[in-house]
């Protein structure tokens, strides 16, 4: 997979912007808060519709009412055009080939990777953002899971508003029954899915973790489940897990166990990253992540996604940034790269330069 063109009009701080990127690595040079971030911002939220903007309607340059992005890419050597309109006074619009899709339909339409120091935050952060993490690397490989995954957390918040009116007397805890067997058939599906997504994630993200490391350090990732510890019969075991915590629920008006419940744990040599990970390990960690999910998506697809690296080379030590550069060019990945000093890549010829300098793209 690779985009053969991008344009942004009101995006951010870009007035307007049209390029063609190379197929290997590009390089987009400048200060800070001039709108390198931005071009990599579009294409992720181009892939999974989000961004770190508080509101999508923040996405709008200041004074306009719309701001439009339009990236054409080839998948499995078929062309496509992409469009998502944003607009401050309608509903967000989104094209592909010129045919009007939703929201849900574009999921896993181009994938790419995100890499950013934030991820570092990741490790340490809350179960939630460790969630989104996997539900993002699947959901691009499988919208089929995606759609699952809608389907399940649909019927949570049903479950949520049920409680609370049992809870306030309206209705009786029975009701609960064909609720419960309907969530724990969705949970299963989701589960599976994580489940044997996190084994082969395991797989990729420790052998990157040995090269990176010299075979010093050994990476697990788990998938730890919130009230069950085995992985047969898992609706049956789930819906008498519901069952048991009843009470807890109906209590608090929420549902404490299940998949939105979930997190992962990463181990290095066996001590929990969370816990006793030095900056150094994580940002082994995280880099060797990125790599694994790179894997794991062409496994699951056929085809590389494209590669966002945000300022990262800076995070990275001169070991790090050698393997991460020769990595890209042995597998011929599609990459974007944001940086603010040019000593970060190698003096020979390294992919197409470009500089941004107040929302403007100079080649």
């Amino acid at each position: 997979m690779h985009a053969a063109e991008i344009f942004l009009k009101d995006w951010r701080n870009i007035s307007e912007m049209k390029f063609q990127p190379d197929a290997a690595v590009n390089i987009f040079f400048g200060r800070n808060a001039q709108g390198k971030t931005n071009i990599l911002e579009s294409i992720n939220f181009a892939s999974l519709l989000r961004s770190r903007a508080g509101k999508e309607t923040e996405l709008i340059r200041w004074g306009e009412s719309v701001a439009l992005l339009r990236i054409k890419f080839f998948k499995a050597g078929v062309s496509h055009e992409l469009a998502i309109e944003i607009s401050s006074e309608r509903r967000r619009r989104i094209f592909l080939d010129a045919n009007p899709i939703r929201p849900r339909e574009l999921i896993g339409k181009l994938n790419s990777v995100f890499f950013s120091p934030e991820d570092l935050f990741m490790f340490k952060g809350s179960p939630t953002d460790r969630r989104k993490f996997l539900d993002a690397q699947i959901s691009q490989a499988s919208p089929v899971y995606f759609m699952d995954l809608l389907r399940y957390n649909r019927i949570v918040e049903q479950r949520n508003v049920l409680l609370k009116k049992i809870r306030d007397g309206e209705f009786g805890a029975n009701e609960l029954e064909l609720w419960d067997e309907q969530l724990a058939l969705a949970a299963e599906k989701i589960l599976i899915k994580r489940l044997s997504s996190v084994r082969k994630l395991n797989d990729l993200a420790n052998a990157a973790q040995q090269k990176i490391s010299a075979h010093s350090e050994n990476l697990s990732v788990v998938y730890e489940m919130s009230g069950l510890n085995a992985e047969e019969n898992l609706a049956e075991k789930f819906f008498n897990l519901l069952r048991a915590k009843r009470a807890d629920d109906i209590r608090n008006g929420t549902t404490s166990k299940g998949p939105h419940r979930d997190d992962l744990k990463f181990f290095v040599n066996g001590r929990e990253l969370k816990l006793f990970g030095s900056q150094g390990q994580l940002r082994t960690v995280s880099l060797a992540l990125k790599l694994s999910e790179l894997q794991f998506l062409k496994s699951e697809t056929g085809e590389y996604p494209l590669l966002l690296l945000d300022d990262v080379m800076s995070e990275l030590d001169a070991d790090r940034r050698e393997m991460l550069t020769e990595f890209l060019r042995r597998e011929k990945i599609q990459t974007l790269i944001t940086a603010t000093d040019r000593a970060y890549f190698p003096p020979q010829s390294f992919g197409k330069i470009f500089s941004v300098e107040a929302g403007r793209l100079i080649e």
